[in-house]
């Protein structure tokens, strides 16, 4: 082995920029952050090939002096920092000092600035190699550009590794999208081959950032979304969450920001995961916007070269505190009031069955088998007709397999049509918007399945199964909570073989179990006896569960598995519990059936992430038989 010596200064850049460029997405996001941190208004992004062939970012920031110019593609050297303090409390987006260094070593990079209050402005140049740089004048307003021309052209290495020009873009674009989510005051403008991709204003207003949003990832989204705003614990967290029935086969659509700072950590992606785990559909993904302010000197964003990863101080906190304030939103998601001026109350009132509405009417019972069948006709008082009875007054009189009506059905076809001509009209009953619930009143029940209903907003259409499991499933999670974790000790203790460390895990987090009415003691440096379970799961592999638990507690300070699978084997009561397909329901059981729905959390969607109700407006239905053409 050769003796030790130092690295030139040019190996060492590019030993740097494979930490720091990958590909043209990851200048993009250096450049445009040194632009943030240095004041700009008005970013202007040029690409060409991908990004391959040409990068330009231009700013209306302060600019360089003429003597920092220089400097400023040397390793290591930065204006945001000076010492360690600074360090722990960062606040820009940039602070490493390598970025331009890293560009100029896999590039032909080229600067121009003019400091603000300056008449001068000076022109920087480096390609790739150790030499000089040499200052020279040029004419530039108030601002930077940075051009970066023919990336990693002496590299061909990496070049290689480089792919499409339509994927090479496509990762640019998703990066300004972060950065120009993480920023509504600055006015962003993307264009690719001198085409404009995306020209977008500040956004001062709530209004105009909803516009951002739409624009950035999809119409749809805001559609679908609900704002939250929670603070609490020296934490605020704000944005825009997808609603359940909005999900995604891929994580594609997942946007956080820590102090303004885009992230993807681990620590947040489950804690937003728990959030929306009982109201999920299997196998797809939340859509959020979202936006966790804190100290900084709370949050470690030197963890990783690219600062997509950061490090919270107490991230038990951060982790219980997104959870909570995801899952509240989720839980107070209702169906709409069909007027904007009702103010919610201090807490929401009783209504459907708890308070009385349907006295005297038979509420559902779910523990009542499902005998009545709905046959496929019926009149009013639910006697059974014939097929050719189905329709009003019986005027067809023919069944569906006869090609043509006989003359009799036809002339008393005709003496029904000239009576009802000759009828007065009679207008429908006036109602106003105010006297109908959210989801309406129910008018008929199809094929034992769907409950139809009349809103303020035209149709409603219920998955009476899917609501009643809902319902069933909230209030034995209630009646469980109220009498609290059942436990029962072991009559033979059992043993529960880990590792160290996961064995001092369990002595620290000793409380979290017994809340969960598990008792745990250390018997050896490497073994566990369960000496107590909860009663709900006395036939479920408790060793496997503890040790999921351990596991989730040494990563995030939390686990939910007990809960999770109690949860579980309440969803699975509930699914059994509730009121069968093919059940005839009256009109007032099918009111109440609404009524609850309406004061029950998450009644959105089933245990198993399935809609229960969907809505179908007037202008909707209008546009099915081209009325108003």
């Amino acid at each position: 082995m050769s003796r030790i010596h130092l690295l030139s200064p040019r190996l060492a850049n590019q030993i740097a920029a494979g930490e720091v460029v990958e590909r043209p997405a990851n200048i993009i996001k250096e450049l445009v952050e040194n632009s943030l941190d240095a004041g700009a208004q008005h970013i202007d992004v040029d690409a060409e090939q991908g990004g391959i062939k040409l990068l330009r970012v231009r700013d209306d920031g302060h600019g360089i002096g003429k003597d920092d110019l220089p400097l400023s593609l040397s390793r290591h050297a930065t204006s945001k920092i000076t010492t360690l303090d600074d360090l722990e409390a960062v606040g820009t987006m940039g602070f490493r000092g390598e970025a331009l260094a890293s560009i100029s070593s896999v590039s032909r990079l080229t600067l121009t600035s003019r400091e603000k209050g300056s008449d001068e402005a000076w022109q920087v140049k480096a390609e790739g190699r150790d030499m000089q740089a040499e200052v020279s004048p040029a004419a530039h307003p108030t601002g930077t550009t940075v051009e970066a021309r023919d990336l990693f052209f002496n590299t061909p290495a990496r070049r290689k590794f480089l792919r499409t020009e339509k994927t090479e873009f496509s990762h640019l674009e998703d990066t300004l999208k972060k950065l120009a989510l993480s920023r509504y005051d600055v006015a962003f403008t993307l264009r690719h081959n001198n085409r404009v991709i995306h020209s977008l204003r500040p956004a001062a207003r709530t209004i105009d950032r909803e516009k951002r949003v739409a624009t950035l990832l999809n119409p749809q989204f805001m559609d679908n979304a609900v704002h939250i705003e929670t603070e609490g614990a020296g934490l605020t967290i704000e944005g825009w969450v997808g609603l359940p029935t909005f999900s995604r086969s891929q994580g594609d659509m997942q946007y956080f920001f820590v102090n303004g700072r885009a992230v993807r950590d681990k620590l947040v992606v489950h804690a937003i995961k728990q959030a929306y785990r009982d109201v999920l559909y299997h196998g797809r993904h939340p859509a959020f916007v979202l936006y966790l302010w804190l100290d900084p000197k709370l949050v470690d964003v030197n963890v990783h070269p690219t600062k997509h990863e950061v490090r919270f101080r107490d991230g038990r906190l951060v982790h219980d505190f997104i959870f909570r304030s995801l899952h509240r939103a989720l839980a107070d998601i209702r169906p709409e009031q069909p007027t904007a001026n009702l103010q919610p109350s201090a807490a929401p009132a009783a209504t459907g069955t708890e308070a009385g509405e349907f006295q005297g009417q038979n509420r559902l019972d779910w523990q009542q088998p499902a005998t009545e069948r709905v046959p496929f006709s019926a009149t009013a008082d639910g006697a059974a007709t014939s097929t050719a009875q189905n329709f009003s007054g019986g005027s067809f009189g023919q069944s569906f397999s006869d090609s043509r009506p006989g003359q009799g059905a036809v002339a008393e076809q005709l003496r029904s049509y000239e009576q009802l001509n000759q009828g007065a009209p009679q207008p429908l009953p006036e109602s106003s918007a105010e006297d109908l619930p959210p989801l309406g009143f129910a008018v008929a029940q199809l094929h034992g399945i769907y409950i139809l209903a009349q809103n303020a907003h035209g149709l409603v259409v219920v998955d009476m199964h899917a609501a009643h499991e809902r319902i069933t499933y909230e209030r034995l999670k209630v009646a469980v909570d109220e009498q609290g974790v059942q436990s029962q000790p072991l009559l033979v203790p059992e043993t529960l073989h880990v590792s160290e460390r996961e064995a001092d895990a369990a002595e620290q987090f000793s409380d979290e179990f017994r809340q969960f009415g598990v008792e745990l003691a250390r018997v050896s440096p490497e073994s566990l006896m369960i000496r107590q379970i909860p009663v709900l799961l006395q036939q479920a592999n408790v060793g496997q569960l503890i040790t999921d638990m351990l596991s989730d507690l040494m990563e995030h300070g939390a686990s939910d598995r007990i809960l999770a699978h109690r949860n579980e084997l309440l969803s699975t009561m509930a699914c059994h519990g509730s009121v069968r397909a093919n059940r005839k329901l009256t009109l007032p059981e099918m009111n109440a059936l609404l009524r609850d729905m309406e004061a029950t959390e998450r009644s959105g969607q089933c245990n198993h992430g399935r809609p229960t109700w969907t809505q179908m407006t007037m202008s909707e239905l209008d546009k099915l038989f081209l009325r108003g053409r």
